[in-house]
């Protein structure tokens, strides 16, 4: 590839230290931390207990919930030139029992602290659709799994003009050097970084450099954070060997709960977003995470890892739909109008609604169904639906 050809050479003159994201406490501008946890977890302190029999609630759903779940056409960027050969592993989600094995539980214990103390201000993330969108584009053209969007969530809340306390900018909190090796400008007139597209086309282009070097996408985000040089070093020390878990002690603890930090954020945001705003109900059955396969999608749809939707319309259907939080009642018939969709097939898809809208309190929200390829439209007409809506109720 050309680029990496050009970077390669570039980076032989050029001063490790300046691949290093150096990410420590970021702070978007609005003053809100990016907070990561404090990661005094034990592997043996699991929450629920191995074996335990509880009932699985029936409410684990297809999709995001958020009004992004598409992957949408980018007509600004260019097809990389051999970036569409390659098969990246999967991203191991919390669950995946062939990657963690008996640190899994580590990860749950992990993962339920997290939701409990950031599933707030992950919902307010999650309403970034069209941000979400673009990134999703954008990856899938150089062939990234979507879920190292949620790298650009724990990095800067989705905020293009977040900038840390030492100089990293933008959505994907580049630092200036490493933002100008991978081709943006950054000067007194102008910062790419703070650019949507040429920041994840970049960013695309960094994290596809760190996978050729480390082949995990844990190490790849660790590198994000401590650099490449650094993680290089935690490696040699835990004798060559390319796993988290191995070199985890070597790495600074700022790395570790970035690590830890995304795995969980990319966990709830694909699997457990319905529960990011109410909390896990206390008999969540966390086995229903669990799985065996490289890629989650070939998980079986049976017993406690079943889910309503699959079991109520089918996988083909569910894969027509896109899920869009709403926080106040629509009227379903301008919708469908709006949309140009058969109302009897938005009634149909959004089942629950009438009791949400029957038994709706302030701030309440509810995953509206719509066609993926009305989503847009959605997008475009939101205010209006909810404005016409809101003066029928009146």
């Amino acid at each position: 590839m050309q680029w990496k050809a050009i970077f390669c050479a570039t980076l032989l003159s050029f001063p490790l230290p300046v691949l290093a994201q150096q990410n420590a406490n970021k702070i978007t501008t609005d003053g809100r931390q990016i907070a990561l946890l404090d990661e005094n977890i034990k592997p043996e302190q699991v929450l629920i207990k191995p074996g335990t029999k509880v009932v699985s609630p029936d409410s684990l759903i297809v999709g995001k919930q958020r009004p992004a779940t598409l992957l949408t056409t980018v007509q600004q960027v260019n097809q990389p030139d051999d970036t569409s050969a390659k098969n990246y592993k999967p991203v191991p989600l919390v669950g995946q029992l062939a990657y963690y094995g008996n640190m899994n539980a580590y990860m749950v214990n992990y993962c339920a602290s997290y939701i409990n103390n950031f599933g707030k201000r992950l919902v307010a993330v999650s309403n970034k659709g069209e941000t979400f969108s673009t990134i999703e584009g954008i990856l899938a053209q150089h062939n990234i799994p979507k879920e190292l969007e949620y790298l650009a969530v724990i990095e800067s809340a989705l905020n293009g003009n977040a900038r840390s306390p030492v100089g990293a900018v933008g959505y994907w909190q580049f630092m200036s050097g490493t933002a100008r090796l991978f081709g943006l400008t950054v000067n007194r007139h102008r910062d790419d970084r703070r650019n949507l597209y040429k920041s994840t086309e970049a960013a695309a282009k960094y994290l596809s450099y760190l996978y050729d070097k480390f082949d995990d996408w844990l190490l790849v985000v660790a590198a994000y954070n401590c650099g490449g040089g650094r993680l290089q070093s935690a490696i040699d020390r835990a004798d060559g060997e390319k796993n988290f878990w191995a070199v985890k002690r070597y790495l600074p603890k700022e790395t570790q709960n970035h690590v830890l930090a995304f795995v969980a954020t990319a966990t709830i945001m694909e699997r457990l977003s319905q529960y990011m705003e109410p909390g896990l109900p206390d008999n969540f059955d966390w086995a229903s995470l669990n799985y065996n396969g490289e890629n989650q999608t070939t998980a079986k749809n049976s017993g406690s890892f079943e889910r309503p939707l699959v079991k109520k319309f089918g996988i083909e259907e569910v894969k027509k739909m896109a899920l869009v939080r709403i926080d106040k009642p629509v009227n379903l018939q301008i919708l469908a109008s709006v949309l140009k969709e058969d109302p009897h097939l938005i009634g149909r898809w959004n089942y629950d609604y009438y009791e949400y809208s029957t038994h709706y309190k302030a701030g309440q929200t509810y995953n509206l169904r719509i066609p993926k390829d009305k989503l847009d439209t959605y997008i475009a007409q939101k205010g209006y639906i909810q404005n016409v809506s809101d003066k029928m109720n009146n």
